[in-house]
Order: C-alpha cells, then structure tokens, then sequence
C-alpha cells in the first residue's frame, strides 16, 4: 500500500471517527450512558486504525525517500 492510499484510508477513518464523535455528543445529551460507553468504545477502535494508517503512510514515504 502506497503513501497516498494509507493517507487516504486515515482520511476516511477520521470523517468516521467525527461523525461518531458527534453520535456520542447526541447521546450525551440524551443522557444514554450504555450506548455512550458503546460509542466510546467505537471511537476508540478507530483511533487506533488512523493511527495505524498513518504508521504505515510514515514507513512507506519513508521507504519511497529511500528508494
């Protein structure tokens, strides 16, 4: 996977992690803690794949500068 195509990925992974930002502010608000905690959750997983991705965009540019 090139640079690009991770940075793109991680693109896409942050505009899922906002929007399940904004879920969590609604259920907040709706004072729903179980599904809040579910949410919390979600956000987490996908803040762990942006920054895989961008891991990997970090080693292929760098492999790229290399080459």
């Amino acid at each position: 996977m090139s640079a690009e195509d991770s940075l793109s990925r991680a693109e896409e992974l942050l505009a899922r992690l906002e929007a399940t930002r904004g879920e969590l502010e609604r259920l907040a608000e709706a004072n729903d803690a179980d599904k809040a905690l579910e949410v919390l959750g979600e956000l987490s997983e996908l803040a762990k794949e942006v920054e895989e991705e961008l891991e990997k965009a970090r080693r292929a540019g760098e492999a790229d500068a290399n080459a």
